[in-house]
């Protein structure tokens, strides 16, 4: 882990919209209730599945955080990202971020997934297509959205694509770009929104469950689709210190590894070695970690193997393993960024979400997962894992600050 000011990475923003709640405030009351973002889809027509089941954003109003952008401009997935990123800078002088060089790094899986499905019923049903929709389905213009959402010109702005990954993958370019000094800040995390396209796909495979996510538990059958955004602010913590900002977390480090061993199998030990790389990067011991924040999607074999990666690395005791998809949904490419802010404030509020709706720890997971309750907690350094189809692992090591 860089020693040096200039060097360490620190969370100094945080903005988050899920299907438990929208900003910070709303977010962590939902973690330490355990709420649940389930409900009948309302995104798509789910006709001719057998369950309806996913987890939306409720009660979102874009025009309530935007002040740049029209939101009618905007598809969904670029209105929960430039929503998170006013948030995550609600505390900054934007004046001094337009005056440096900056990142927007914004992981995604599907992008503008909604207007894809739109144009696509309207050819299949041979309507004209909306330009407008044609317009937005470029999943880049979810990065410069935010860029243009908070004037930010002296930026390098483009999208992560790498699945179910892609938030933590777009945390760690920001910490590369703050530590090698290509960037003064940089503004990274993930976003995706609900489509039919996606729920098809899942549903096809065989992985979705038809009333709830239950990772780690014997009865467990699938995830459960949802969607949302979670945006961090990152700094150096010389400019942080500089500027008297709040600090929220630090960034210690991070790891990833691309096993390209099996479309949607994951492995082992590419997980195994992606979790020993960011220790190592981030300087950290196993015994130092408090909790980790698992993929922990709800599937037999990736919830299987994920703990005995676990095991693999941190011993027949490992931490506590927390599926937050239990309560969000699997967000998609937003997943382990809205994660990576559920780990920011357990760090400052002193909890451990839980694990909601389980029933009977599977033998072959055999982990503490937090059942059901939020708990009490001092923690220092917690774990937040994203994994994705073809092996795109992404590990990152938050630490309180001041620890």
């Amino acid at each position: 882990m860089p020693a040096d000011d200039a060097r360490r990475v620190v969370v100094t923003g945080m903005g988050v919209v899920s299907s438990i709640g929208v900003g910070s405030a709303d977010f962590t009351a939902g973690l330490r209730a355990g709420r649940s973002g389930a409900g009948p889809a309302t995104a798509f027509d789910a006709t001719g599945f057998p369950s309806d089941v996913v987890c939306e954003v409720a009660d979102f109003t874009p025009s309530r955080w935007l002040r740049a952008l029209d939101p009618a401009d905007l598809g969904r997935a670029a209105q929960f990202a430039a929503a998170a990123a006013r948030m995550a800078v609600a505390d900054t002088d934007l004046a001094v971020l337009r005056d440096r060089r900056g990142l927007v790094s914004i992981g995604t899986t599907n992008g503008e997934s909604q207007d894809v499905d739109a144009l696509t019923t309207a050819e299949v049903r041979g309507r004209p297509l909306d330009p407008v929709a044609a317009r937005r389905v470029s999943s880049r213009g979810i990065a410069t959205s935010v860029a243009t959402e908070l004037g930010l010109s002296d930026v390098d702005a483009y999208v992560i694509g790498t699945a179910c990954s892609a938030g933590n993958y777009a945390i760690g370019d920001g910490v590369d770009a703050l530590r090698h000094g290509h960037a003064e800040y940089a503004v990274v995390g993930g976003a995706d929104a609900i489509s039919r396209k996606t729920f098809a796909a899942f549903h096809r495979l065989g992985l979705i469950a038809k009333d709830a996510c239950r990772p780690f538990d014997r009865g467990r059958k699938g995830i459960l689709t949802g969607e949302g955004a979670g945006v961090l602010l990152l700094e150096t913590l010389a400019s942080a210190r500089a500027r008297g900002a709040r600090i929220h977390a630090e960034v210690l480090g991070y790891g990833l590894t691309c096993d390209a061993d099996h479309p949607v199998s994951p492995s082992r030990s590419g997980i195994a070695r992606c979790m020993r790389s960011a220790l190592d990067d981030a300087g950290v011991k196993p015994e130092e970690v408090g909790f980790v924040s698992a993929h922990g999607t709800g599937t037999k074999l990736n919830d299987r193997t994920e703990c005995e990666a676990l095991r693999d690395v941190y011993g027949d005791a490992p931490p506590p393993l927390v599926g937050l998809k239990s309560m969000l949904g699997h967000a998609m490419g937003a997943a382990s960024a809205i994660a990576a802010i559920a780990c920011c404030l357990a760090l400052t509020e002193g909890f451990i979400p839980p694990t909601i709706n389980h029933r009977e720890t599977d033998p072959a997971c055999e982990v503490d997962c937090v059942p059901n309750r939020a708990r009490v907690a001092e923690l220092d350094v917690v774990q937040n894992n994203g994994f994705a189809f073809g092996g795109d692992n992404a590990v990152v090591l938050f630490g309180r600050y001041g620890r």
